[in-house]
């Protein structure tokens, strides 16, 4: 897996005319770590993947896909892995082993406390999403909307509606979501 993932992003970076160096200062990755994961001799979290990413202007699901043509139908809790640590805030779980071939994405979103009430920008994007409230208190605004969320509360809107979520509290908020079609967020 470590030399495919190190392939793809040497291929990629080639093609765009980057250095090492060039894709270092895009990813705030030193040059030897980059070096190393493109000849296989390292790993990479994904967090760190999903820079390399962005950096080479693809999805980080472009490195995952291989890894998923099994496209085994069940997904036993101990495979599950993380897939996106966003703003060190948001831990993403997908509850699929099939993204990229499905209508929508079920994922599992671990929400960590914040230390203050500071603005939560709002999120609108494509398809709808349904979320349901599994652990913890969850601030949802929807519309410019506060509303808190208890375990078993659920919502079901239009993605393109101003909305976002927070967590105000002191322990961490466990959702289980789930976009259509699927988007990556």
């Amino acid at each position: 897996m470590t030399e495919d993932v190190g392939r793809k992003i040497k291929e990629l970076r080639i093609s765009k005319n980057l250095t090492l160096k060039d894709l270092s200062a895009e990813t705030n990755l030193s040059i030897g770590f980059l070096s190393q994961l493109e000849r296989g001799l390292t790993t990479i979290a994904i967090d760190s993947l999903d820079k390399v990413a962005k950096a080479l202007e693809v999805n980080l699901s472009y490195f995952l896909d291989d890894f998923k043509s099994n496209k085994k139908v069940i997904l036993r809790s101990y495979e599950k892995e993380v897939f996106q640590v966003y703003s060190n805030q948001f831990i993403h779980y997908h509850l699929t082993n099939d993204v990229g071939e499905k209508s929508f994405l079920p994922r599992l979103i671990e929400i960590l406390p914040t230390n203050s009430k500071e603005e939560v920008a709002p999120y609108p994007h494509e398809g709808e999403e349904f979320i349901y409230v599994l652990e913890g208190i969850l601030t949802l605004f929807i519309n410019n909307e506060q509303h808190e969320l208890y375990p078993g509360d659920s919502a079901h809107y239009n993605s393109s509606i101003v909305h976002n979520w927070a967590n105000y509290t002191s322990k961490t908020v466990k959702i289980l979501t789930v976009n259509g079609p699927s988007v990556l967020r």
